[in-house]
């Protein structure tokens, strides 16, 4: 993402060149998560055909997996030669949540405002009206979608990923 940044403009990105100009508190604690939402950068595509492009120099054999929340299902659709080769994982909030606190960066971005607490509320509503959206529009585009849950395990995510594919 941070080559992506660097490698975008002004006139391409300009959601991006916004949020580059916000302080942190602008960011995270000034806005309501769905002002956060909706002016998200990333959330909006820009930059999406960086993706694509980086994706493009690779070697076509063995296969690439490529994930992440900037894989918008509006974007990624019209480049697959069948429905079947994507699927959306969704992760619920308390999953979400779980994730940031046992990498250790659940305070990374909220613990540089001046409300770190409001942050982090902000910052976690905004991710899950986010995966709302994702799951909506991924369904509404006949894509599969799996939502990951608080208690399911890695053995029960990669089966669910293993069916979905057809493996």
């Amino acid at each position: 993402m941070p080559d992506h940044a660097r490698r975008s403009t002004p006139e391409d990105s300009p959601f991006l060149s916004e949020f580059v100009a916000m302080d942190m508190d602008e960011r995270w604690v000034n806005r309501s998560p769905e002002a956060m939402l909706e002016t998200f950068h990333w959330y909006r595509g820009e930059g999406f055909g960086l993706i694509v492009e980086d994706l493009l120099r690779l070697p076509r054999e063995p296969g690439v997996i490529v994930e992440g929340f900037r894989l918008l299902p509006h974007l990624v659709r019209p480049l697959l030669a069948m429905l079947g080769q994507a699927v959306w994982l969704l992760p619920t909030p308390g999953f979400r949540r779980a994730a940031f606190e046992s990498r250790g960066s659940l305070w990374e971005i909220a613990g540089k405002t001046g409300d770190p607490e409001r942050a982090l509320r902000n910052l976690l509503e905004r991710d899950r009206l986010f995966t709302e959206r994702l799951g909506g529009e991924a369904r509404r585009l006949g894509l599969r979608v799996i939502e990951v849950g608080d208690g399911m395990t890695e053995d029960e995510l990669a089966g669910r990923v293993t069916e979905a594919f057809g493996l």
